[in-house]
């Protein structure tokens, strides 16, 4: 039986997020500079965007770049903004054409200006599309999210424009970078590790974890096809006794 006959079509995730990791070491182990591993990843990132499409699974989130990635040696910062700003216009262009639309979170002010600018101009050009949404996770932190939440909420009692009592679980989340973004259903993550790094602290509170130890340059539709399987595996009580 061929994987996609193993998934049931009406026992979807709605969200699903990755953590893009292992990189670095599938080029260490090829004997190559950190850098390769980056340059071979798009495959991984068009079969996951495919898989979704193709089992109509409407939200995908990526987990691009970190805040805690501006943190590595300046080399490698410099070649991932180098490549990001080399695959992005063409990578996006594809995407568009696939009915895609794209939404960016997380601190994209820290990019290069030309960065921006082509960031903001592909949300603006597939607000419209309707096939799945793409959420680009760029400089982006869950902790800062928070904060930055909480900063905004603050701000707005202070000067009397919230109540106290208008805080909410709602009125909290729609102040989130995701605010009108689902919760996740299901974060996956590659190359073996076993944490979330900081990634959607707030929206994963129920999600069911995956990690598998393919590392992400090798991740590819087949295998995000099994993520979906092991998801549907489980069953999600969500805190209750089911």
């Amino acid at each position: 039986m061929k994987l996609l006959e193993k998934i049931d079509l009406n026992s979807l995730p709605h969200h699903v997020a990755i953590i893009m990791d292992g990189n670095g070491r599938w080029a260490e182990k090829r004997g190559k500079l950190r850098t390769f591993g980056h340059e071979n990843s798009m495959n991984s990132v068009r079969d996951s965007i495919n898989g979704c499409k193709e089992l109509g699974i409407p939200y995908i989130t990526l987990y691009v770049f970190s805040s805690e990635n501006w943190n590595r040696p300046k080399k490698e910062i410099d070649d991932l903004i180098r490549l990001f700003q080399e695959n992005l216009k063409n990578s996006l262009e594809e995407i568009h054409d696939k009915n895609v639309k794209i939404i960016v979170i997380g601190e994209i002010k820290k990019f290069p200006i030309m960065i921006q600018k082509e960031l903001l101009f592909f949300i603006k050009k597939t607000k419209n599309n309707t096939s799945i949404t793409l959420v680009l996770a760029l400089s982006y932190g869950s902790r800062e999210e928070i904060l930055r939440a909480t900063k905004i909420i603050a701000n707005k009692v202070s000067i009397g424009n919230l109540s106290l009592k208008d805080i909410n679980f709602y009125s909290f989340q729609n102040h989130l970078y995701t605010n009108k973004i689902p919760d996740v259903d299901l974060i996956i993550r590659t190359s073996g590790e076993q944490r979330i790094s900081n990634f959607l602290l707030w929206q994963s509170a129920y999600a069911e974890l995956y990690f598998t130890n393919i590392l992400w340059p090798d991740f590819r539709k087949k295998d995000f096809f099994e993520a979906i399987i092991n998801y549907q595996k489980r069953k999600r009580r969500f805190g209750k006794v089911l």
